[in-house]
C-alpha cells in the first residue's frame, strides 16, 4: 500500500513516468468528490478550534486562518464560518507581517509558526481524518499504489520553509506515522 506525495502542478505524462501504475488522487479543494473532502478547506463542520471551547469552524483551514494575527490586525473569527472553501485566505500583502497565531479566539499568548502548526493545525486535521473522512482514509489504505497530489509537499512539520502538505500528513496517517504534536516530527 504505497502512498506517494507529489505536486498538483507536475503534469500527468511526468507522474505517469515517475509512479507507473499507480491512481493519481488530487486532495486539493480544487478535488472532485469525494476526494475533495481530504482538503482542509473543505467545510465539515463541527470542528473543534483548538484552545477556545464551545467554538467550532467549518474547516480546518478556517481555524488556521481565523487564529492568524497580523501586524494590522487579530483574530478574525469570520473565518470559522466560511463553506465555500473560498475567501479564506488571510494574507500579508493584506495584513502586514505574521505576527504569530493566537492560543485561542481569546487567548493571550502568541505561538511561533512550528509551534502553531503542532497545537492548533494537527490537532484540527487530525481531528478531522478521525471523525469525518475515516472512509476514504481506509479505501486509501486498500489501494495498492497511489499518489496524493496537494500543492506542497513538505511533509515536515518542523521545516517552515514551506508550507506544510495536508497530502503528507494524510499519507503519514494512513501509514501510522502522525508527527508529534508534542515536539517530535
Amino acid at each position: 500500500m504505497p502512498i506517494h506525495v507529489a505536486s498538483r502542478r507536475r503534469s500527468p505524462a511526468t507522474l505517469a513516468t515517475m509512479f507507473p501504475g499507480a491512481q493519481v488522487i488530487d486532495v486539493t479543494s480544487k478535488a472532485s468528490e469525494p476526494w475533495v473532502r481530504l482538503s482542509p478547506f473543505y467545510p465539515h463542520g463541527g470542528i473543534p478550534v483548538p484552545f477556545t471551547p464551545g467554538v467550532t469552524s467549518q474547516s480546518v483551514e478556517g481555524i488556521w486562518q481565523a487564529l492568524k494575527v497580523f501586524e494590522s490586525t487579530d483574530v478574525d473569527p469570520a473565518k470559522l464560518d466560511i463553506t465555500s472553501m473560498k475567501g479564506l485566505k488571510r494574507t500579508v500583502r493584506r495584513y502586514g507581517a505574521v505576527r504569530g497565531h493566537r492560543a485561542g479566539l481569546h487567548g493571550d499568548e502568541l505561538l511561533p509558526y512550528e509551534t502553531a502548526r503542532r497545537v492548533i493545525y494537527l490537532p484540527a486535521f487530525r481531528w478531522v481524518l478521525d471523525n469525518r473522512v475515516g472512509d476514504l482514509v481506509r479505501e486509501l489504505r486498500d489501494m495498492q499504489d497511489v499518489v496524493l497530489l496537494d500543492y506542497t509537499t513538505n511533509g515536515d512539520v518542523a521545516d517552515p520553509r514551506t508550507p506544510l502538505s495536508h497530502a503528507a500528513l494524510i499519507q503519514r496517517y494512513a501509514e501510522g506515522d502522525w508527527p508529534g504534536e508534542d515536539g517530535a516530527a
